[in-house]
């Protein structure tokens, strides 16, 4: 796939979720197009030290901090971590991080319930509404990921798929108080992506996913990762408020 080069020179992002899959894709093209990266990790320190030595052998600036989003405590931590960093200046937040806890409904528990529900919409309301100010001074824009889960559900997946439709719904909602600011909010949702969430798939669940998508393939992180960063780009000056589905025609 060809890559699209974007300049991001003297822009600052944060980026939660972002040692692993698309958020590690997503970091490490920010960081390529120039910006300074700030990106958070739940537990796999060596993902993301391995991730800021990359970008550092390339000459970019990235900074990796440890944040489990299901703990409100450690996001109310982040918060001041990148208000520290940053100097009140923050140009780009994309909110990634996710979890799973599947299950039916009649066996899930409430604490599953609500671990994926602070990991992918609390979270992002705690950080959304504590950035405003910085956003608003840099004319920022922010970006959320959600999920086409979260526009057509799937057994065995109420919460994720509740916490996904949720973030469509709040971006939605947030673009509209933060257009007069400056800030425009979008949200990707991506489809199957070639990630380890899939990658636990067998040969024959594989061939029958490809068959419910039109382009036959799943998507990899870098076309999720593309359109993120065109959302966040000046290219994207007049769009807010979209959810774009990346699913190669699966809904």
């Amino acid at each position: 796939m060809r890559q699209l080069q974007w300049n991001f020179t003297g822009k600052t992002a944060l980026v939660t979720g972002g040692s692993k899959g698309i958020g590690r894709e997503i970091v490490t093209e920010l960081a390529e197009a120039g910006a300074r990266v700030l990106f958070t990790y739940a537990k796999d320190e060596g993902s993301a030290q391995s991730l800021v030595e990359e970008c550092l052998a390339k000459g970019a600036e990235v900074h990796a901090i440890r944040c489990d989003a299901s703990s409100q405590a450690e996001v109310e931590r982040l918060i001041d971590t990148v208000s520290a960093k940053t100097a009140g200046r923050l140009h780009f937040l994309v909110n990634n991080a996710g979890s799973l806890r599947d299950s039916s409904i009649r066996h899930m528990s409430q604490e599953e319930w609500q671990y994926v529900m602070q990991v992918s919409l609390g979270s992002v309301f705690t950080l959304c509404k504590a950035l405003i100010l910085p956003l608003a001074y840099s004319k920022g824009s922010i970006v959320n990921i959600s999920s086409v889960t979260g526009l057509v559900g799937q057994a065995g997946q109420v919460n994720y798929a509740a916490a996904k439709a949720g973030l469509i719904g709040f971006t939605k909602s947030l673009s509209k108080e933060l257009g007069g600011l400056g800030v425009r909010v979008n949200a990707v949702a991506p489809g199957y992506i070639d990630t380890n969430m899939v990658s636990r798939f067998s040969e024959q669940r594989r061939k029958e996913l490809y068959a419910s998508i039109s382009l036959k393939r799943f998507g990899s992180s870098q076309e999720v990762a593309q359109c993120a960063l065109f959302l966040l780009s000046d290219a994207a000056s007049y769009i807010t408020g979209q959810a774009y589905v990346v699913d190669g025609g699966l809904i």
